[in-house]
């Protein structure tokens, strides 16, 4: 009777022997035909499930960064390394590139880009010199008397004496990168566990490959967002203004701009435009436009420019709901005169002290009929500053908006004294208070806008 046909199971292939912690079959077990097939049948299913278990670990990563470092650790827990690096370089040279550790400091990465990339099997990956894509095993580096000497330099340095290099890749965008794995004595994987980890590797590849087409859309709406916001504020005597902005992953709609105004005055805005993505960008830069165009006309009056910009969008853009804050500014006067649809208050602070301007309470632009709201006039002193920002900044504090107004008044009010001078600090200051991962942080999913003035 010939032997029974073995089937092959989700990626797992029959001909490669059973996992290590499986028992081979002894020579009473050969006669029984179905205890080894039990037994190849348990080293599936064992296969399977730990293959399962990280390839799901993996689909719940949401960012580029998060799923490298996880396809670096589930391939360590696969080839049973400790140590390793994962370098992304996509082949069509659209970027991101980056270099990740795992069990390797940044001065130790650094170590290793010094050998020549040709010397490297992930270097040689990385320029498509081998002809194919499959992975490469370097189970004794110090003994190789074929590998570049500064390959073994570097090797005994960081105290690693073994290697295996996985391509990545993906069937639309091709190459992406290559993950490495080191071990700290002579090792090489065993074939089945090289087999899972490129099962693994194939999965992975796709699920990277998605998530960089993300992340290269949000790093696109990033740039178009920066380009509709101003690029550089204006010089006004008596003023000195700083602005911060950050954008949402998807693109969001929160903007700012400061204009030169005839006698030295100056026009200030932010603003909100309701949903994300290109069609909130879009909206957020011909709202802009519509602004900056009435004040030039009539910016001395701000409830006739936000009045304007009311019909402008309910003529436009009838189904959109925006925020606005404009304010004169005469520097040399130090008074302001604003209007707000919907918006958040200004915040003055200074020496003595730290409180918000009373706005009156208006709709938003694009929910009434007909916008119209008194303005308020109020005088700074020498030496504070006006904070204008959109409700994003407190809403990506995580609190309630009362203990967020709470929060914006204290980080304020806690400026350190020798920051008061400088508004781009006092901003920086009040940014790393409100936002948990601080003014440089990407972990925002909204858009966040800060421009503070600082009179003289």
């Amino acid at each position: 009777m010939s032997a029974p046909h073995l089937p092959k199971v989700a990626g797992i292939d029959p001909m490669v022997p059973v996992s290590t912690h499986t028992v081979a079959p002894t020579e009473g077990a050969l006669s029984a035909p179905g205890a080894f097939l039990q037994d190849r049948l348990a080293g599936w299913v064992s296969d399977l499930t730990t293959l399962h278990e990280l390839t799901e670990r993996l689909t719940g990563t949401s960012t580029l960064d998060s799923a490298l470092q996880e396809v670096l650790n589930a391939g360590a827990a696969l080839v049973g390394a400790g140590r390793g690096l994962l370098v992304l370089e996509p082949a069509d040279g659209g970027g991101p590139s980056r270099t990740i550790g795992l069990g390797l400091a940044h001065a130790e990465l650094g170590h290793i880009e010094t050998v020549p990339r040709s010397a490297t099997a992930h270097g040689r990956f990385l320029d498509g010199l081998p002809d194919t894509d499959t992975p490469l095993a370097s189970p004794d580096i110090l003994d190789d008397a074929g590998l570049d000497p500064r390959c073994r330099e570097v090797a005994a340095q960081l105290g690693y004496a073994a290697s295996y290099t996985q391509p990545l890749s993906t069937g639309t965008a091709g190459r992406l990168g290559a993950a490495v794995w080191l071990y700290d004595e002579p090792a090489e994987p065993l074939e089945r566990q090289c087999h899972l980890v490129g099962v693994y590797a194939r999965y992975a590849g796709e699920h990277l490959g998605r998530l960089l087409e993300l992340e290269r859309a949000r790093a696109d709406a990033a740039v178009i967002a920066e380009e509709l916001l101003p690029s550089r504020l204006p010089q006004v005597p008596g003023v000195r203004l700083a602005a911060r902005h950050r954008a949402a992953p998807e693109g969001g709609g929160d903007w700012y701009d400061a204009l030169p105004l005839p006698d030295d005055a100056l026009g200030l805005a932010v603003g909100s435009v309701g949903g994300s993505g290109p069609t909130a960008l879009a909206a957020m830069g011909r709202l802009r436009a519509g602004l900056r165009a009435y004040a030039v006309m009539e910016g001395e009056d701000p409830v006739a420019v936000l009045s304007d910009l009311e019909l402008l969008l309910r003529l436009t853009e009838p189904a959109r709901v925006a925020t606005a804050l404009y304010a004169y500014c005469e520097p040399d006067r130090r008074t302001i005169v604003l209007a707000g649809a919907g918006h958040t208050p200004p915040l003055v602070t200074g020496d003595r002290r730290t409180e918000f301007v009373e706005t009156t309470l208006s709709a938003p632009l694009g929910m009434l009929s007909c916008w119209e709201a008194p303005s308020v006039e109020f005088t700074p002193r020498p030496g504070e500053t006006v904070l204008f920002y959109t409700d994003a900044l407190l809403r990506s504090t995580g609190d309630t908006m009362d203990r967020a107004f709470a929060r914006l008044h204290a980080a304020a009010a806690g400026v350190p004294k020798v920051l008061r001078q400088d508004p781009g600090a006092v901003a920086d200051h009040i940014l790393r208070c409100l936002l948990p991962d601080g003014p440089d942080g990407s972990g925002s999913t909204e858009d966040v806008v800060l421009l503070a003035a600082r009179f003289d």
